[in-house]
């Protein structure tokens, strides 16, 4: 029997809680198609150890994008990432599937099972950080929000400007966005220093190759491809979003890319 239909299948508690009527669904289907072992970890740890027992079976993951993340971080740490192929069951809030979405993985749960049955594994790249962090999707720096404008407290005089607006028809004062300062290096070229505001930027791996775009405070953008991209921020650092998580500050990070490191089934 080949390993397409010999499963493990790990059901990630948090959809258990949040859908069990899909898990349900998904389990028949996967049970009906194919030799399938499920497990119901209760937590991180008997996650780790069912994983861990997977064997040679292709293994089904039934839950959100943090279940994917957390399954493809166990696995890279092992070293394991590239022996056997990862399916997806998405079950979840419409939030917590934007990655699936991205990957191309069916929402419904009698299609995505369908899909780990049937489909098959198709490479991906991933973006590994310094600290052996993972990332599936893009990885983003957006400008920190603008600053609000403390209210003005209640005096007299706070009282007479509040008039004299009312009167002018001048618009209460409104905080200018912020932008960033950023060192930002693609394979060691520079594409933005931190004498230059930076609006944000954007960092997608695909084809054995990272997709980097920098926005400028005026709209401008600077386009790179690299395999290794470095970004350091001002005092203070700067936060990052990767597969929905908001990391940070930190004041360094390097990603590197590891081409096709993990297949994931898709139809």
């Amino acid at each position: 029997m080949s390993a397409a239909h010999q499963l493990v299948v790990l059901i990630d508690p948090v959809a258990r809680r949040i859908d069990g009527e899909s898990v349900r669904i998904a389990k028949d289907v996967l049970c009906a198609g194919a030799e399938a072992k499920i497990c119901w970890p209760q937590g991180p740890e008997e996650f780790a150890r069912a994983l861990a027992r997977r064997g040679g079976r292709r293994t089904v993951v039934v839950g959100d994008d943090r279940a994917l993340l957390r399954t493809v971080t166990l696995l890279h740490r092992e070293r394991e990432l590239a022996r056997g192929e990862l399916a997806l069951v998405p079950v979840g809030t419409a939030d917590a599937l934007q990655l699936a979405r991205t990957l191309g993985v069916p929402l419904g749960a009698v299609a995505a099972a369908r899909a780990a049955l049937e489909g098959r594994g198709h490479p991906r790249d991933l973006l590994v950080d310094d600290s052996d962090q993972v990332i599936l999707g893009a990885l983003r720096v957006p400008a920190p929000a603008p600053v609000r404008a403390r209210p003005v407290q209640p005096t007299v005089w706070g009282a007479a400007r509040s008039l004299v607006r009312t009167l002018v028809g001048a618009p209460a004062p409104v905080a200018a966005a912020v932008a960033h300062r950023l060192r930002v290096e693609a394979d060691g070229v520079l594409l933005s220093d931190l004498d230059r505001p930076v609006a944000g930027v954007s960092v997608v791996a695909g084809g054995g190759v990272a997709q980097v775009v920098v926005r400028g405070s005026a709209g401008e953008e600077v386009r790179a491809s690299a395999r290794v991209v470095r970004v350091s921020g001002a005092v203070g650092g700067f936060r990052y979003g990767a597969d929905q998580v908001v990391v940070g500050p930190v004041r360094t990070r390097t990603w590197a890319v590891h081409e096709a490191a993990w297949h994931l089934v898709l139809p």
